[in-house]
């Protein structure tokens, strides 16, 4: 653990965040993502974590740079595609009570920029991005 009084995860996660389903188009989690302006979709599933979806993952299901597609042509391509196809399966979430050092390790360790948090139930209750974890650093604590 931590040095005693450390922040915890609960103290600096997004609460308010956008999900998707995973039966969802890759459609609606771009838009969703580019209108947020977010790289990170937590994937649910009656409220509970089954996936994310990463602006990388997009990147990657689009094939769009090498297609040379037009706007229109990639939308329609986009809408083709489930987010299921696209996902990382298996997200690695933490919960809320953690310290952000140990988020912040967890996330280096595993090169990712984002964690779900979840509760006991595996439910999401926020996220944990590495904008996050780096307001964190150079933000006060409320005291």
């Amino acid at each position: 653990m931590g040095e005693p009084g450390e922040r915890r995860v609960s103290d600096v996660m997004r609460r308010d965040f956008v999900g998707v389903g995973r039966d969802d188009r890759i459609e609606l989690a771009d838009r969703l993502m580019r209108l947020a302006r977010i790289r990170h979709l937590p994937v649910l599933e009656d409220g509970v974590v089954v996936g994310i979806l990463s602006n990388r993952d997009l990147l990657v299901a689009s094939l769009s740079k090498l297609l040379k597609f037009g706007e229109a042509e990639r939308q329609a391509f986009l809408h083709a595609i489930e987010v299921s196809e696209a996902m990382s399966e298996d997200p690695v979430t933490i919960g809320p009570d953690r310290t952000l050092s140990e988020a912040a390790r967890e996330m280096l360790a595993r090169r990712i920029g984002c964690l779900v948090v979840t509760d006991e139930r595996g439910t999401a209750v926020g996220l944990l991005t590495e904008t996050d974890l780096l307001r964190a650093a150079i933000e006060p604590a409320p005291a």
